[in-house]
């Protein structure tokens, strides 16, 4: 074999590993992401229902419910134009309140039902720790 030959056969074998490479980095990439949508979204029907994804929005007032010696809970989120029904087993975060802004992720089943596997509580920018707050009013 020519030196011309074996050069090109071994661009040929570098370039195939990159393309390779970059395929599986790039499938693995995919998987991994995890979209964000309102509960209106989910409502029409653009949430995937065979995949994991985020859902943000707001706990109706006087819809939370928690299932008696249990950490399962169930609320309303609303967005304002739709209201979705959340399942969830586990502790709730320590800003969790009706009324409160939340994120959840999990998935949505065939009845309309979301049930999540975590839920973080949003705060807005000028939340102070309960313990700092005399801190700053002093000065």
């Amino acid at each position: 074999m020519l030196p011309r030959h074996r050069r090109f056969t071994g661009l040929i074998v570098v370039l195939f590993g990159v393309s390779l490479a970059s395929f599986f980095v790039l499938k693995s990439f995919q998987e991994n992401l995890l979209y964000y949508f309102t509960p209106v979204q989910v409502q029409s029907g653009e949430a995937p229902i065979d995949r994991e994804f985020r859902m943000g929005g707001l706990v109706v007032p006087g819809s939370f419910k928690r299932e008696e010696g249990s950490l399962s809970v169930e609320f309303v989120m609303t967005d304002g134009g739709a209201s979705i029904r959340v399942k969830y087993t586990g502790l709730l975060p320590d800003l969790f309140k009706e009324g409160q802004g939340i994120i959840t992720r999990g998935r949505i089943n065939a009845s309309g039902v979301f049930s999540a596997i975590e839920v973080l509580a949003k705060h807005d920018e000028n939340y102070m720790p309960p313990k700092i707050q005399p801190l700053t009013e002093q000065t």
